[in-house]
């Protein structure tokens, strides 16, 4: 069987590597770290874009083309979320926390190529696993229901609202706000209207771009743009900084195995699987590390962990697509169009019927993987010195852009309100010690709790119990029961105990 995997995809390569589709593939992953870098167009909206043009050129070429955006996209995420704190795209918005950190440290470059590496790691590893497992895995995550993603959805709200370490009142305050939020606009299963008021523009939603923009990007300009100017100082990028030290390189490589492995984990569910396996990452590997405290200050594996995830789950997310026609992404949406736009059907029997496609859009996956790291691994001292770019110039690009980005997603005016609304609220978040964080958790994970929580209310004839009844939710609502019982207790005997130390010292002194 596995001798069979490998002779076919040999056969791949050498449909992969002839001069159109090798060119079609080097195209995809230049623009699709094009797409990246700029903010709001990300993988949807330049494989939308450039639909029409793929009708001059084959089938094969057109879909490797495609996929070259989709994960190129993945890799220039990271460029603007860590020199500037701009998340390019929705799964680069946890590389922020620390990749920015680590640049106003002057480590800007080895956070790029950490990212870099890290994402050529992990999309390999997720490419391999999309070669061997693609049916099997996608079978096993079709045995989600409803009450499983609900339960899903809840046990990521109480591990990963707490990303940075802060108050536990606060992150769960700025989360709630986040599921809030995510309210707002038409309700999928009843077509109702909610909280859009007199503006249609809202029915539409939250769109997670937009808010992740403005709560991260806009507020970083305005918080440095009252900085005093000798205050405002990118520390200069040397030579022989711009890659990783070998200790960075040692606490990087579990994390980037790691991450590899939660993103083709998660990127095999519905959903915006890249953005989830990113925060996920994130706070597993804050979890597991020895110094806890050193993330959201410039920890290297708040950038490695998160970065492989995403690249991991580009690649898992094609496993339903490719296996059995189901895209359980937008951008695999849009993955779809393309196919059927040419008269490709993906299924169960395009192995079969297209082994040239199939294969051969494989092959060129592996391919795409060593042309981005070709492709931007030398570009890390260009990039990193654009951080040497006096503020005064450099933060209204930064705006620009981002307007730009914005408003290119719907070419509506409205957006670029709820941008410069985001941005006051990230700023005003800043300086009230409230993190933008588990807000974009709580309005990522929002729709997804509450679809699968009316949902499974139907299946159950409004006994939410049956949720409990079935095996893996029940697991999964359970944990979560035990995090949030442990976090309660935690958080009372701080208070208890702390009060009780402080007094002591009182009395000492009196």
């Amino acid at each position: 069987m596995i001798l069979e995997v490998w002779t076919t995809l040999l056969h791949g390569f050498y449909v992969s590597i002839s001069p159109e589709n090798l060119l079609a593939c080097t195209v995809g992953v230049l623009l699709g770290t094009l797409a990246g870098v700029l903010p709001g167009i990300g993988p949807v909206g330049a494989i939308a874009l450039l639909l029409p043009l793929s009708f001059s050129i084959n089938v094969t070429s057109s879909l490797i083309m495609f996929a070259g955006i989709f994960y190129g996209a993945m890799y220039g995420g990271s460029t603007t979320s860590i020199l500037l704190n701009l998340p390019g795209e929705a799964a680069s918005v946890v590389t922020c926390i620390d990749g920015n950190a680590m640049a106003k440290q002057g480590r800007a470059g080895a956070a790029l190529a950490v990212a870099a590496i890290g994402s050529f790691i992990a999309g390999t590893l997720g490419v391999v696993g999309l070669t061997l497992f693609a049916p099997l895995l996608a079978n096993a995550a079709l045995v989600f229901g409803p009450a499983e993603y609900f339960a899903i959805a809840v046990l990521g709200l109480i591990i990963l609202t707490r990303l940075t370490g802060r108050s536990m009142l606060k992150s769960a305050l700025m989360a709630v706000i986040g599921i809030i939020l995510g309210t707002v606009g038409l309700d999928n299963l009843t077509g109702v209207s909610r909280f859009s008021y007199v503006f249609d523009e809202l029915q539409r939603g939250m769109e997670f771009a937009i808010v992740a923009m403005g709560l991260f990007g806009v507020s970083e300009v305005l918080d440095t743009m009252i900085r005093p100017p000798d205050k405002i100082s990118w520390q200069p990028v040397r030579f022989r900084e711009l890659y990783p030290s070998w200790e960075e390189w040692r606490r990087s490589l579990a994390p980037i195995f790691r991450g590899g492995t939660t993103g083709f984990l998660v990127g095999l569910l519905p959903g915006p699987a890249a953005t989830i396996s990113t925060f996920v990452s994130y706070a597993l590997e804050k979890k597991l590390s020895k110094h806890p405290e050193q993330f959201g200050k410039g920890a290297i594996e708040g950038v490695a962990g998160p970065e492989a995830a995403n690249n991991a789950a580009a690649s898992a997310t094609m496993i339903p697509l490719l296996s059995l026609g189901l895209p359980f992404s937008g951008a695999s949406a849009i993955l779809l169009s393309g196919f059927m736009i040419h008269g490709v059907t993906p299924g169960p029997t395009m192995v079969t019927e297209r082994p040239d496609l199939f294969w051969g859009l494989i092959a060129s996956m592996y391919l795409g993987n060593v042309l981005l790291l070709i492709i931007n691994l030398p570009m890390v001292g260009m990039f990193a010195y654009i951080l040497k770019t006096p503020a005064n110039i450099l933060m209204p690009l930064v705006l620009i852009i981002t307007m730009a980005g914005a408003y290119s997603l719907n070419n509506s005016v409205f957006d670029l309100w709820l941008l410069a609304i985001f941005g006051l609220l990230g700023f005003f978040m800043r300086k009230t010690g409230f993190e933008p964080a588990p807000l974009a958790v709580g309005l990522m994970l929002g729709p997804a709790l509450e679809r699968g929580l009316v949902q499974g209310l139907l299946i159950g004839n409004g006994d939410i119990w049956t949720s409990f009844a079935r095996p893996i939710s029940g697991t999964l609502l359970a944990i979560a029961f035990i995090l949030i019982l442990f976090n309660v207790v935690r958080w009372v005997g701080k208070i208890r105990y702390g009060g009780r130390a402080g007094t002591t010292h009182l009395d000492n002194k009196q």
